[in-house]
């Protein structure tokens, strides 16, 4: 009951507020973010009715339409500033972001209203939209923030990750000679009085290898090769590899030129470019900035050139054979990759444990990235809400069960048995091999366009399958 006390700048009264917008995020006064959870779902509600004028349930845009508009507009409206409030949401917040991501759901699906919303997810391959944004929350820590949280997932620590490195690398008026670099294919310029060295990098199952070779009045001189961390990326590998090739041309004499030839061309250019943010590149650049007589040319690769393919066998045994390299830092895309699969077992474990949806679950077991194929009929038969008499009996929109032919109206009833749907009629499990059965005409598209044509039949003839 105590008055809060009053506030004023220059003479000027400041008012309280429950809340205020800064950089697009509303704050509330009790910092739950639950304000702009509300304020995002009012966007994402014009956005859908937007979506509902070029699509519905059986026309307009395609399916994969809708699930690309929904992943590149949708999902990236609602996780803007998600690293500043969606990092650990409480059950309000889950709860909260499940309400507003049902609708598109349903809109790309076609489904009835009343399918699970887990269910849908799992179909779609669009996972939780509190697991999306808690993706990008902790991605955008790690990265952009700088905050030690990947420890909890694999141990590792902040310093151990490949960050962009910052401000210039050399003054701007400092750049390469023109002569230096060169993107045409190298091969027809190899002069053998020029010291000439091939270098390659490698990622295959056996791990991540880098190498060099030299030729030297066509006689192999000398050759490099390491073994990186199997987390390492092809790119780190081929960068690693030009790293020490231009190192170890930098120690020959001055006299001689040497000719660097390489089949990566993101490496060559990122390693010219002077305001470049990776740090390995960034070496690279200044190392030939001092050695004008250092040139860098391209060469296609696999193209039959054996000066190269030798660099590639070296790199590809150096996967396995190679001595280690101290790579100290570990690649975005493989810390990202850590996060996706962290939330993919989050995901996984929320499927299996959770109380709706089990239908689908007997059919789907395993949660994927990936849509399936089902269209709009194939999700109303395995999620058995659709125009049947016991789901309408189920939900109380009819007194009763029983198809007009005397059997219970079930989707499997009308997929074996129904006397109306005989031209798609397939043969009938016993009752302990349904689960089974449901699972091969899932997977067999023969079976699914069957399904969709009973369904087809039923929601236009729904009249015919109501007893009197």
């Amino acid at each position: 009951m105590v008055r809060s006390p009053k506030f004023t700048w220059n003479e000027f009264k400041i008012n309280r507020v429950k809340s205020f917008k800064y950089l697009g995020i509303h704050v509330d006064d009790r910092l739950n973010w639950l304000e702009n959870i509300n304020k995002q779902g009012e966007k994402a509600i014009k956005m859908h009715q937007n979506l509902k004028r070029i699509a519905g349930g059986n026309w307009g845009i395609s399916q994969i339409h809708r699930w690309t508009l929904y992943k590149t507009v949708i999902e990236r409206m609602l996780a803007h500033g998600s690293s500043a409030w969606c990092l650990n949401p409480t059950f309000k917040m889950k709860r909260k972001l499940s309400s507003i991501q049902r609708p598109f759901l349903l809109h790309i699906s076609g489904a009835y209203r009343t399918t699970p919303t887990a269910a849908l997810q799992t179909i779609l391959g669009i996972p939780p939209l509190h697991m999306q944004l808690q993706f990008e929350a902790r991605f955008t820590s790690i990265y952009r923030l700088r905050i030690p949280i990947l420890s909890f997932i694999t141990g590792t620590q902040p310093h151990d990750l490949e960050m962009k490195a910052t401000g210039w690398s050399n003054h701007p008026s400092e750049h390469l000679k023109l002569n230096q670099i060169s993107f045409a294919d190298g091969e027809a310029y190899v002069a053998r009085k020029d010291i000439n060295i091939f270098t390659d990098g490698s990622k295959t199952e056996h791990g991540v290898g880098a190498a060099f070779c030299v030729l030297s009045n066509d006689i192999w001189a000398y050759q490099w090769s390491a073994k990186l961390n199997d987390n390492n990326t092809a790119f780190q590998a081929e960068l690693t590899a030009l790293h020490e090739a231009v190192i170890y041309a930098s120690h020959l004499p001055n006299h001689n030129t040497s000719k660097i030839h390489v089949d990566n061309r993101a490496s060559i250019m990122a390693s010219s470019n002077s305001k470049s943010t990776n740090e390995t590149a960034r070496q690279i650049f200044k190392i030939l900035l001092s050695n004008p007589r250092i040139k860098v040319s391209w060469v296609k690769a696999h193209a039959g050139n054996i000066d190269n393919e030798r660099a590639d066998q070296l790199a590809k045994d150096a996967t396995q054979h190679g001595q280690p390299y101290s790579h100290p830092k570990l690649p975005k895309p493989h810390i990202k990759g850590l996060l996706r699969k962290r939330m993919f077992e989050e995901w996984q474990t929320l499927w299996k444990n959770g109380d709706t949806g089990r239908k689908i679950y007997n059919i789907m077991p395993s949660v994927s990235l990936r849509p399936t194929k089902w269209i709009r009929e194939d999700v109303i038969f395995f999620s058995q809400h659709g125009p049947f008499p016991a789901y309408l009996k189920r939900f109380h929109l009819s007194d009763r069960d029983s198809c007009s032919c005397g059997g219970i109206g079930t989707a499997l009833h009308y997929a074996t048995e129904c006397i109306y749907t005989v031209s798609w009629h397939m043969r009938k499990p016993a009752p302990n091999f349904e689960q089974e059965w449901l699972k091969r005409v899932a997977n067999n598209l023969v079976s699914r366009q069957k399904i969709r044509g009973i369904i087809k039949f039923i929601s236009e003839n729904r009249d015919l399958f109501r007893p009197p």
